[in-house]
């Protein structure tokens, strides 16, 4: 008795997905009953893939204008500029970082989806596809003799045995009636199981759609994964690009997020296009393979799958009861000529025993294919088969469309950062130009400083170079005192600084700073200038 059908219901995204307005090329309607056949209906899906490239062009028109404003203008306050300039590269980049791992987490998420989707759907296809084979193989092949089932075959072995038993009972009138019985018996099995529909075409299509299904499938799980992979290492590219400022590497990011915007455009559209196809025949799955199917196999039987219910009786009850009746005469009629005739024509046993152990078989085979008839086998196929596409596959694919749109803004983002960084480097190279070539952290400098002698000597031979200019042209010529006593020349050199060898050399040959003024320290000085005046004043010439 058939179970009561597990009710198939479409997803809201599926019913929304549906009602996406279908447009022609001339922008005029399209019916959006899944026809896959139809021109206008294909132009409905490529429409909505073109809509995705007039984005990629806006994209590119917006982001070509944004790059030449960007570096054409010219910026007044400098140090401003660079401080704001720093920040907003930087905030740039985290905020583009963050959005390329949320859309790569949801494109991770989203072909996973649509893999376990897509595989539950040949799985459920490649057991459908067995359990039709298995129908083919023990019924009657009428439009294919030469490929028989195993009724059929028990048919000719049955003939075979029921000719040497007519050779034996020939004798017997009784006999014979009872094997022309069986005989008779065997050919309305036959008939009556050759009216079982044929699913050998249905079988080729279920194993083209199947490989083609899974050959797609695995190209598109492969390519996901590299997009997924490329868009990782083009942010971190980025980010050493910009931790190093490294010009090269900014460029080459540039050139590279160009290609992930078409990338992602592309595989926008292509999911698009996808999910409302698929959509459209999520929403009745039923009317599309009435239609296909029309001419193939009978509308009761295809009804008899398709739904399942308790309603719909089986449309190969009245063949199998017809089976089953035949066969357990035919049991009864074999019994009974081993229990009377073998005791008389004992060489009728061998054949009576083959005869019985075929009826055992073909009892067997009845049991099987009842099984792979009944409607609950095959509908659960086909509710998997449904749930796996409709469910997982569609809601993988919306993620991977939200991954494709995640993706074009961080790039677009990262991009827009380029012209403001590339400035910020230049401006950076130029301030280290600008710095004095005895700074540690400019780096002309320091590759200068291997062709210099060393720090020490370097300073003492300035600093008597400078001296000696400076006492040659800044001050008078030194007079000459030479009955000074000792003791005078000592305090006078510790007056002046404490160090006697730095008696006689001008601050400006020193390479310090000039000393501050102050009131106190020019009256101090002028009291100690006076004071050698008075002492040495007689000894100087007039």
């Amino acid at each position: 008795m058939p179970a009561a059908r597990v009710e198939y219901l479409a997803p809201w995204w599926v019913v929304w997905l549906h009602g996406v307005p279908h447009l022609g090329l001339r922008l005029q309607p399209v019916d959006s009953t899944f026809n896959p056949g139809d021109e206008s209906y294909q132009e409905a899906l490529l429409f909505l893939g073109l809509l995705a490239a007039v984005c990629l062009g806006l994209n590119l028109a917006f982001l070509t204008v944004y790059l030449v404003c960007a570096c054409c203008c010219r910026r007044d306050r400098l140090g401003q500029t660079k401080l704001h300039g720093s920040c907003c590269v930087t905030w740039t980049a985290v905020l583009a970082g963050l959005i390329c791992c949320a859309a790569v987490g949801a494109g991770f998420y989203g072909n996973s989806e649509t893999h376990d989707g897509v595989h539950q759907l040949i799985y459920s296809l490649e057991n459908a596809n067995h359990t039709f084979a298995g129908i083919d193989d023990l019924a009657p092949s009428p439009a294919s003799p030469q490929v028989s089932g195993n009724i059929q075959k028990m048919e000719v072995d049955l003939q075979q045995h029921l000719a040497r038993l007519g050779e034996i009972f020939a004798s017997q009138d009784d006999y014979i009636q009872t094997l022309k019985f069986l005989q008779q018996m065997a050919g309305s099995i036959v008939v009556q199981l050759s009216g079982l529909p044929e699913w050998t075409g249905v079988t080729t299509q279920l194993t083209e759609l199947s490989e083609q299904t899974s050959y797609v499938e695995y190209y598109r799980w492969l390519s996901y994964l590299l997009l997924f992979t490329l868009d990782l290492v083009i942010c971190l590219v980025t980010c050493l690009g910009l931790a190093k400022r490294s010009k090269c590497l900014l460029a080459w990011m540039l050139c590279c997020g160009v290609l992930t915007l078409l990338l992602s455009w592309a595989s926008l559209a292509a999911d698009t296009a996808a999910a409302v196809g698929t959509s459209d025949f999520c929403v009745a799955p039923d009317t599309f393979i009435l239609n296909n199917t029309r001419g193939r196999i009978s509308t009761e039987a295809a009804h008899y799958y398709l739904y399942c219910s308790q309603s719909v009786a089986s449309p190969f009850q009245q063949a199998l009861t017809v089976f089953q009746r035949s066969l357990t005469t035919m049991q009864i009629h074999v019994a009974r000529l081993l229990q009377f005739a073998v005791p008389f024509f004992p060489t009728a046993e061998q054949d009576l025993l083959g005869i019985q152990l075929l009826l055992n078989s073909s009892e067997t085979s009845l049991h099987q294919l009842t099984a792979m008839l009944d409607c609950r086998g095959l509908h659960k196929d086909y509710l998997d088969a449904l749930t796996g596409l409709c469910y997982d596959g569609i809601e993988g694919l919306l993620y991977l469309g939200l991954f494709s749109l995640l993706a074009a803004l961080a790039f677009s983002t990262l991009i827009c950062a380029v012209p403001q960084a590339w400035k910020l480097f230049t401006s950076r190279d130029r301030d280290y130009d600008d710095i004095e070539d005895n700074d540690p952290f400019n780096p002309q400098a320091r590759r200068m400083a291997a062709h210099l002698p060393p720090r020490g000597q370097l300073h003492s031979f300035c600093s008597y170079s400078s001296g000696l200019g400076s006492q040659s042209s800044l001050q008078p010529p030194a007079q000459t005192i030479s009955n000074a006593p000792v003791s005078e020349y000592m305090n006078q050199a510790m007056l002046f600084g404490g160090n006697p060898r730095y008696e006689n050399v001008p601050l400006i040959g020193r390479g310090s700073p000039p000393p501050t003024y102050s009131p106190s320290m020019w009256a101090t000085y002028m009291s100690v200038s006076n004071e050698h005046l008075r002492h040495y004043g007689s000894e100087f010439p007039a």
